[in-house]
């Protein structure tokens, strides 16, 4: 067969394997579990091993490179179904549009958009993609589906949405990795667009390259026939002893085929069987391999603001025909959750993920949208993906506490600060600020926090870069209270202290060597509680978010704390194991308003712990954490 080489695809005689490190999956959040479930799973991590009659449906916030290779413990040859959309223009990326719903107090309608441009490691995504331009995308491309391949089942099959980019040179890698004679289809959609253009015949279609694992693999043709026309039904019109509606047809017969009962009577029919067929009336015409599907307008009700966004009428052709319910389909090019939006509806078991944070946040939103959806979960690779990182970038396992103060240095130059030895828990300076590097492996604490500030009475004194009274504290995650409890031990002590983020590109060395990583001040939110009986009512009463991450012109706009929220939801009793959603509010294209008071009531007195979690309109969350006494 004949080979596509490419730059990169073997180094040293041996083609470049994919990525092969596998990491534990956190789960970051639940929604629409009931109560006993969730009192059943109380006290252990989600885990379809050790509860195999209990599937939750996985969305996954995370880079396919760990992802992918991550799944394969639980589910090689497992997935019954795999459709994909990746990049593949070279023009694409991953900005987005960004709405700022209206002023709730105003009469007239004040929304706005922006375009969001992609994060530092949704460019850094771009560049390994298309970096070297047709190189650098073949290899990711390869490595990909390769290890999609050890996910299906031996009777599964997948579908590869392509246009006229790349989908000719994508054939050929699928030709190598699922073999030439699993080639099933290369299935054209046409559509409909207003680009028009003089120079070459318009570009009005894409293509969807089906292949097959196997020589055995599902095909529902029934379920995606088109349907017959009117007036080809009206030409049924003899019934047969089974009460089937046929009409005949014959060979060697003068004028055949026979177009009406009234060509041939019963008698010729039964004495020359040979030369009469029964045309039996079907429910449709057999699956073509091209599709004419509308592409979604700007008034879609299933339009949800994606760019790459696609109908579901496509998902739900190629869901049908290829898998049967209770099937496990697989998307890891999430976008806007179609794939998964469809399964649910077709009663498919699904995983879809996605790198970008605004991804996961519309498909979540799209889920909720289904009536009785299924329970999923949220889940990403969170500090596991960081330890292989810190293992990776700082290795020395011999000493372990020097690969630490490695990890912490190298956080506090990205800062830009100057990094201090000796201490436990003041790991630099900056601008006459003490610097808190939080761990890897866990959220900054108020434990953290006391015990820095602690630290920093110490220090007067002794360091220059400390005669000021402010500590910032950088951390990949910080427990619920942080804000406001540790905050006000601070303000108790005379300590001014900020909370920021330590960004997920700092993972990725060319957006460190770009130079250009921020760290955001965590999002502040306020929220009012008030109890009667046994109900709780939930206010949100400000929200205050560092604008950083939105452009000046467009902060104008913002003339209302609540337009800063695209979606909030509340854990009624949070026990410390993972986010239960179980009452939510989101804005959506038919319905731009959002609720800002929940209400709750409680069967049981006792006191219990209140998580409310907040998703601006970029995407990014805040989670605040009350207890509450139910009297």
């Amino acid at each position: 067969m004949t080979e596509l080489i490419w730059d990169g695809k073997y180094k040293d005689g041996k083609k470049t394997a994919p990525v092969r490190i596998s990491l534990p999956f956190q789960t970051i959040e639940t929604i629409n579990e009931s109560a006993a479930d969730r009192q059943k799973r109380l006290g252990s991590l989600f885990n379809q091993k050790q509860n195999p009659g209990e599937w939750r449906n996985r969305l996954i916030w995370g880079d396919k490179k760990y992802v992918l290779p991550s799944l394969l413990a639980e589910f090689a040859g497992k997935i019954n179904l795999i459709y994909i959309d990746p990049p593949f223009n070279v023009g694409s990326d991953f900005s987005f549009t960004a709405t700022i719903p209206d002023h709730p107090e105003s009469e007239e309608d004040e929304t706005t958009t922006f375009i969001k441009q992609p994060s530092i490691i949704e460019q850094k995504a771009y560049r390994d993609t298309w970096g070297r331009g047709l190189d650098s995308y073949l290899q990711w491309f390869y490595e990909t589906v390769v290890v999609l391949r050890e996910l299906l089942t031996e009777d599964g099959s997948i579908y590869i949405h392509l246009d006229w980019h790349i989908g000719h040179y994508a054939k050929i890698v699928m030709d190598e990795v699922f073999g030439y004679n699993n080639f099933l289809n290369n299935i054209v959609w046409c559509y409909k667009t207003r680009q028009f253009s003089k120079k070459y015949w318009n570009r009005k279609h894409d293509d969807i390259l089906f292949y097959s694992k196997s020589d055995k693999w599902t095909f529902n043709w029934e379920s995606v026939m088109s349907p017959l026309s009117e007036s080809t039904i009206k030409k049924y019109k003899l019934v047969d002893e089974q009460g089937r509606k046929y009409r005949l047809s014959g060979r060697g017969i003068t004028g055949s085929p026979i177009k009406s009962a009234k060509d041939v009577d019963a008698k010729w029919e039964i004495t020359n069987p040979e030369l009469v067929v029964r045309d039996f009336l079907r429910d449709g015409y057999p699956p073509e391999d091209w599709w004419l599907i509308d592409i979604l307008n700007q008034v879609a009700n299933e339009r949800v603001e994606y760019a790459t966004q696609k109908p579901e009428t496509m998902l739900e052709r190629i869901i049908k025909a290829s898998s049967n319910e209770g099937d496990l389909v697989l998307d890891c090019f999430c976008g806007s959750g179609t794939t998964a939006a469809v399964a649910e509806k077709l009663n498919r078991r699904w995983i879809t993920c996605d790198l970008g944070r605004f991804a996961i946040h519309t498909t979540r939103k799209r889920l909720l949208g289904i009536t009785d959806v299924k329970p999923f979960v949220v889940q990403n690779l969170g500090k596991y993906e960081r330890q292989q990182w810190v293992q990776a970038e700082f290795e020395n396992p011999a000493d372990r506490l020097e690969q630490e103060r490695a990890y912490k240095k190298f956080i506090c130059e990205l800062y830009h600060a100057k990094a201090l030895e000796g201490y436990t828990w003041l790991h630099g300076a900056k601008a006459g600020r003490m610097i808190h590097v939080g761990s890897v492996e866990a959220p900054v604490t108020v434990e953290d926090v006391k015990a820095s500030i602690l630290e920093f009475w110490k220090l007067i004194g002794k360091e220059k870069s400390a005669e000021t009274n402010g500590i910032d504290f950088l951390g990949w995650d910080f427990a619920f209270e942080v804000n406001e409890t540790a905050a006000q031990f601070a303000k108790s002590n005379k300590v001014d202290v900020k909370f920021k983020k330590i960004p997920r590109e700092v993972l990725e060395k060319k957006a460190v060597d770009q130079g250009d990583i921020k760290f955001y001040e965590l999002a502040s939110l306020k929220v009012k509680t008030k109890i009667a009986k046994q109900q709780l009512t939930v206010t949100l009463e400000n929200f205050i978010i560092p604008p950083d991450d939105v452009p000046e012109e467009v902060r104008g706009s913002i003339t209302h704390w609540s337009q800063w929220i695209d979606y909030w939801s509340i854990d009624w009793n949070y026990k410390d194991d993972t986010f239960h959603n179980e009452w939510q509010s989101y804005r959506t294209k038919q319905n731009p308003k959002i609720d800002l008071t929940a209400y709750n009531h409680y069967e049981e007195k006792g006191k219990y712990t209140l998580l409310v979690k907040v998703i601006d309109i970029l995407g990014n969350d805040t989670t605040k954490a009350i207890t509450i006494e139910i009297a």
